[in-house]
């Protein structure tokens, strides 16, 4: 009988396939918690990981702690910037000739461009680019719209696969020349989450108002997400309820920080609601308060496929959400939500009536949408098909 010693049992050991995450901002909103997902989540038996970023520091800490290396790149941010993308485009270009992972994938869209060409430069047997969302699917100028359509196309084009986040941006660009064959759709995906029961999440959120109806949301302030709307829709929901019992106990809160504070809270002065619509800045692991609200929404005008719908139906609440990118692939028929035409405020009001006047209904959509949500949308499945996706070829 053969017996191995431990430095031969070593040496017959599959190596670690050496994996680079390359985000140009280190703050934490929805790909950079794809990124940390998967970094933290991928076997470590397998895969040796490295995450490179620019500016910001929330995720570098958290990667940190969790056992990640990081690299930090300071020249590396969102603006256009020539000399400083110059600098970044070096420096990344100098990481992957030193460390020669076998795959670098890509997240946002700058750090596309540049780390794509760096990989091809460098010879990366594969560089993958998740696509997050596509920026010329906001209301910009035209010509705007066209220059980043080209950019998105040619860092597609220099890498070997392409993950989209939701179907819908898939079917957005498989008709590009040269693509078709690169795109695989790879929903986001939940890890399990701990939520504070209703009581405590309401203490720690907001100190008053605990026996009211709180219709919630949670989002950054930025033009895109459309509380502008859903405050617009609130006051119309306020007046048609005067006289009804549920007229005096609603209250609409609003978890997040961003440039349009100050713009929401003039709107809300002008329609005299301050005393029922909250503003509760920024909330770390807002995501585990979701069960202080009784009614969700989301009311953007452009997404591509928000983690926190899924959150949402996670922590089992009733959502109302626009039918914008790829929600619709998550809320698929009424009986797991009500979607909304994107900036329409009278649908917006009337689907805010029917929700609060149907208490059945509102359990009945919880209750399957966190099923669905159960069922579909897990992190182990997320983790397992991008996985496949590294060890193709």
């Amino acid at each position: 009988m053969l017996y191995l010693s431990n430095t031969a049992r070593v040496f017959f050991m599959t190596p670690k396939i050496k994996i680079f995450y390359l985000i140009t901002k280190g703050n934490f909103g929805g790909a950079q918690r794809y990124v940390y997902d998967l970094a933290t989540a991928l076997p470590r038996t397998e895969f040796e990981t490295t995450v490179i970023m620019g500016e910001f520091e929330t995720l570098e800490k958290k990667l940190m702690g969790a056992g990640i290396k990081t690299i930090k790149i300071p020249t590396l941010g969102r603006d256009i910037n020539l000399i400083k993308d110059l600098k970044s485009f070096w420096q990344i270009l100098k990481i992957l000739k030193k460390e020669k992972p076998q795959i670098v994938h890509l997240n946002s869209s700058k750090i596309g461009g540049l780390g794509a060409l760096a990989g091809r430069m460098t010879g990366v047997p594969k560089i993958i680019f998740t696509v997050h969302g596509l920026a010329f699917n906001e209301k910009r100028p035209g010509w705007q719209k066209v220059l980043i359509k080209f950019s998105h196309w040619l860092s597609i084009i220099l890498c070997h696969e392409v993950i989209t986040v939701a179907d819908c941006l898939r079917q957005q660009i498989n008709s590009w020349p040269g693509v078709n064959r690169k795109v695989t759709t790879i929903n986001s995906g939940l890890p399990p989450i701990k939520f504070f029961e209703q009581s405590v999440a309401r203490r720690e959120l907001f100190a008053g108002h605990n026996d009211r109806f709180w219709i919630g949301t949670i989002a950054e302030l930025h033009p895109n997400k459309g509380l502008d709307l859903l405050i617009e829709a609130f006051a119309l929901t306020v007046r048609a309820l005067l006289g009804d019992s549920l007229g005096w106990s609603i209250n609409l809160m609003i978890v997040g920080e961003g440039e349009e504070l100050e713009k929401l809270k003039w709107l809300t002065r002008a329609k005299r609601l301050e005393d029922r619509i909250h503003f509760l800045g920024r909330v770390e692991d807002a995501r585990a308060y979701l069960k202080a609200f009784d009614i969700f929404t989301l009311t953007s005008r452009t997404e591509a496929f928000p983690y926190v719908i899924l959150e949402a139906g996670a922590a089992g609440l009733p959502v109302i959400a626009s039918e914008v990118g790829g929600i619709p692939e998550l809320i698929t028929d009424p009986e797991l939500g009500i979607l909304v035409p994107s900036g329409s405020v009278e649908e917006i009001k009337k689907s805010l009536l029917f929700m609060l006047k149907k208490p059945k209904y509102r359990d009945l959509v919880g209750k399957n949408l966190r099923q669905r949500v159960s069922a579909n949308f897990s992190l182990k499945k997320m983790v397992e098909k991008t996985v496949e996706l590294y060890k193709e070829g």
